[in-house]
Parts: structure tokens; C-alpha cells; sequence
């Protein structure tokens, strides 16, 4: 944001205005940067991290009724560009200036929530694409061509940062914040669940340190209620409704069913989300479309997207606290935490009925009977499976991270391989990379993937 500076040139006239303040100062322009409200427009990106067709794709939640390409996963390269330039770089003007105001709340909460909101961006960026610009990132013209860093240094930084985020915040709330209205309490949970979402996924990479870390975090303190949840609320309004009403209804674009393996997961248990998930078909039942499908596509034999996640004003569910209590079942069975499958099946239920009352206005009606289900009840042998399974489930519509918790379980297992080709297992760097930042694009390249710069290379946690 620019300062403007005002020079008045006669001071006798500046001297007959004060009587009344200062007339030649324009109070929509303001003089200094507000850090409360660059946090606020680094918020305004969110929705993108979880609204994205692609991002169903890779976790094969919808498949695609008239047109179907990039569900056949041709499209390898992928633009990191906005984030950088649009959130981070807010977020990291306000974690370097020195001049916050005191009046927008207390300084270090200013700087815990610019903190927490940069680890949440960049851990999203690092699990798509693997190395990418941290430490020498977000310099502006004095660093155009950024070194890329090893994916394992970004988690440690991002631990790190969470954890002093965690560790730096004091009494009072901050203001213009759009998601927790500066509720720091729920800031300060938020922060140590991402922390605790990010241990677990390196249970394969580095499974001392992701227990080591997975506790931290529990004991700085996690959501204990879906009041907790990070979630973008869309408006009613056209400036900012939601990608899927912007899509579906206005532009009349019924591009998008269920896919079969939702529905397959869902339809023989009475899963009470389904109807909040997909609408019934023209015939009056759920059918889901096999992901992939290039023959008998349809915008009426199937399952279309529902009419609650395609309102104007729908949520966008980030971080929530059915999400934590699937990993804390999972750390269980891991042995992270005690009472091995004792507390592995409490957690596991009580991550669907939150799930539920999530996607459900707080109804849990038909939990009962989903859990008395064949398959739902927890079975200690098929504990992981049902774990991956079900958190699977509750992920809808956040196809990113369920695409993440995919790749480092494989559950669910059975994923479609469209047109023959396998589920990716990253995204590839932005075209422009080759040209803006050659020498350092093709250094991370090298350093990770033998078979080059394509979908299929393996993330460093990814074992």
C-alpha cells in the first residue's frame, strides 16, 4: 500500500483550517498502512485454497458431466504466483513493520495472527508443488529470482513460527479480522492445530519429530468445538459469494455431479450428509458419476453438487475440529498419545458426529443409525482404514488437503485411474519459473524428481 503525503504549501491557510481539522487531508486515502486491514485482504484469499475444481479432482469427490478434461488430469502446471504477491506479501509487511497501531489491538496479537495466517499459506503451497521459495521469498525487488527450499526446512520454519505465534499472545482482541472477529482465543487454537495437522502428515517422513510436535501442540492447547472452525464465510452478495454460485447458478454451468466413490461411500450407510452434499438425480435418487467418465455424461442421471454448498453465501471449511479429532484417532493407533484403540474409536466417533453437526446446522439426526451400520462400527484391524476413510468423507469440498491426507495414507484405497493415468502426487511449478527464476527452478527440480518437472514426483513426506 502507498503512502501519500500531503505538502501544504501556505501556512496561513493551514493555520485557518486546523480550526475545524485538517480540510486538505483526504480520509479515504490514508497516510499509513493498517495492519489489521492487510491481514483482513490476506483473508480475502482463503476461499481460493479450498474452491477449486481441480482440487476435487485430485481428491476424486466430483466428476465432471459435459466436458471432461482436467479430471483426466492434462493439465501438469500450476500457478503459485497470487499467493505470493496477493497474501503473503501482506502478511509479511505486517510481520516485518514498525510501525503497527496499538489501537487495531495488542501489537504481538497483530503479528500472532499475520504469523499463523503465512504458516497456513505456505504449508498449502509446499504440499502442492514440494520446494518453493521461503527463506528468500517475499523480498520484493531487492530478491527477484528466489532460492527454492527443501521442503523439509519449510516445515521446521513453519513449526517454528507457529509455535512462537502460539507463545506470543497476550489478553485483548484485534480488529478487522473477518474470520475469528479477533478472537484470539480461537486464533491462538487455530494455530496449534495447524501445527498438529502438519506433525501428523510427516508420520512417515519423520515419525520422532511428528510425535514430538503432534504433542506440542496438544498441549499448547487445539479446537475443542466446531465454534473453533476456520472457515470463510461467502456473503450474499456478488462481490463476494462463492465460486460454486457464481459458477453453478449464475453462469448456469451444471458441469459437476457427486462422483461414484463418494457416493458409494455414503449411500449404503445413510449418511446424513449426502443430501447436503449432492441433490438427488431427475429419477429422485443419489447417483454418483464415475470420476473420469468420458461416455453416457449427463446433467440429469446424476447426483449434481448441493444446493448448500453452491449458495451465495456458503462456508468454506479450512481448518475444523472434526479434522482434529481424526488425527488424534490416528495418533493413537500410532501411539502417540495414550489408550491406544480405546481412544483411537472415541475419537474416530466423535470426529463423524461432529462431521455431522458440521455440515448439518449442529443435526445429528441419523448418526445412530449411520454408526450401526455394516463397516462404520470401529474394528481395531481396519482401524487406519476407517480412519482415512471417513476423514476422506468429512474433507468434502476441501479436495486440496483431502488429496494431501491421500497421498500419505492411500486411504481411501480404489482411487480411479482416468483415461489409465494414475492419481497425481503434486502439481507442476508455474510455467514462468522456467523463464523468470531459471537457474533456481531448475535446482529444485533436480534436487526432487529424477523423472522432471511433471505430476508424479514424490514430496519429501510423501513415503
Amino acid at each position: 500500500m502507498k503512502r501519500l503525503y500531503y505538502i501544504i504549501g501556505i501556512s496561513l491557510l493551514l493555520a485557518a483550517c486546523n480550526k475545524f481539522g485538517d480540510m486538505n487531508v483526504n480520509p479515504n486515502l490514508p497516510s499509513k498502512t493498517s495492519s489489521t486491514q492487510l491481514i483482513a485482504n490476506a483473508e480475502l484469499y482463503l476461499p481460493v485454497l479450498g474452491e477449486s475444481p481441480q482440487a476435487e479432482y485430485f481428491a476424486q469427490y466430483l466428476s465432471e458431466t459435459q466436458y471432461p478434461n482436467l479430471s483426466l488430469y492434462n493439465q501438469v502446471s500450476a500457478n503459485f504466483y497470487s499467493m505470493y504477491y496477493g497474501p503473503l506479501m501482506n502478511l509479511d509487511s505486517v510481520i516485518r513493520t514498525t510501525s503497527m497501531d496499538a489501537n487495531e489491538g495488542p501489537i504481538p496479537n497483530q503479528l500472532a495472527v499475520a504469523s499463523i495466517l503465512k504458516a497456513y499459506f505456505f504449508w498449502h503451497i509446499t504440499d502442492r508443488w514440494g520446494d518453493v521459495p521461503y527463506t528468500e521469498a517475499l523480498k520484493g525487488r531487492a530478491n527477484t529470482t528466489p532460492a527454492y527450499d527443501p521442503q523439509s526446512v519449510i516445515y521446521d520454519s513453519l513449526f517454528l513460527l507457529l509455535d512462537r505465534a502460539d507463545k506470543s499472545i497476550v489478553a485483548g482482541d484485534i480488529i478487522n479480522d473477518i474470520i475469528y472477529q479477533g478472537n484470539m482465543t480461537r486464533w491462538k487454537k487455530l494455530g496449534n492445530t495447524i501445527r498438529l495437522l502438519m506433525a501428523l502428515r510427516l508420520s512417515a517422513a519423520a515419525p520422532e519429530k511428528a510425535k514430538t510436535e503432534f504433542n506440542k501442540a496438544l498441549t499448547a492447547g487445539i479446537m475443542t468445538s466446531n465454534a473453533d472452525n476456520f472457515v470463510f464465510s461467502h456473503l450474499a452478495e456478488a462481490a463476494n459469494e462463492s465460486y460454486w454460485y457464481d459458477q453453478i447458478t449464475d453462469q448456469n454451468r451444471k458441469w459437476w455431479a457427486l462422483s461414484e466413490s463418494l457416493v458409494s461411500k455414503m449411500k449404503p450407510v445413510n449418511d446424513p450428509r449426502l443430501p447436503v452434499y449432492g441433490d438427488k438425480n431427475s429419477a429422485g435418487q443419489y447417483v454418483g458419476l464415475p470420476y473420469g467418465a468420458t461416455t453416457g455424461l449427463s446433467t440429469t442421471a446424476y447426483s449434481l453438487l448441493g444446493a448448500e454448498i453452491r449458495k451465495q453465501n456458503a462456508n468454506v471449511y479450512l481448518v475444523t475440529y472434526a479434522q482434529a479429532l481424526f488425527a488424534k484417532a490416528e495418533a493413537a493407533k500410532l501411539g502417540w498419545i495414550p489408550d491406544g484403540d480405546v481412544a483411537a474409536e472415541a475419537n474416530y466417533k466423535m470426529a463423524i458426529e461432529h462431521s455431522i453437526r458440521q455440515w448439518k446446522n449442529n443435526d445429528t439426526t441419523g448418526y445412530g443409525a449411520m454408526m450401526a451400520s455394516a463397516g462404520m462400527p470401529y474394528v481395531a484391524a481396519n482401524g487406519y482404514e476407517q480412519i482415512g476413510n471417513q476423514r476422506w468423507v468429512h474433507l468434502f469440498m476441501h479436495g486440496f488437503e483431502a488429496w494431501a491426507e491421500w497421498r500419505r495414507t492411500g486411504f481411501p484405497a480404489g482411487l480411479i485411474k482416468p483415461d489409465g493415468k494414475d492419481v497425481p502426487l503434486r502439481q507442476g511449478y508455474p510455467q514462468d519459473e522456467v523463464f523468470n527464476n531459471k537457474t533456481h527452478y531448475e535446482d529444485a527440480v533436480k534436487r526432487q524428481f529424477p523423472g522432471g518437472d511433471n505430476l508424479y514426483g514424490r514430496l519429501w513426506w510423501d513415503k
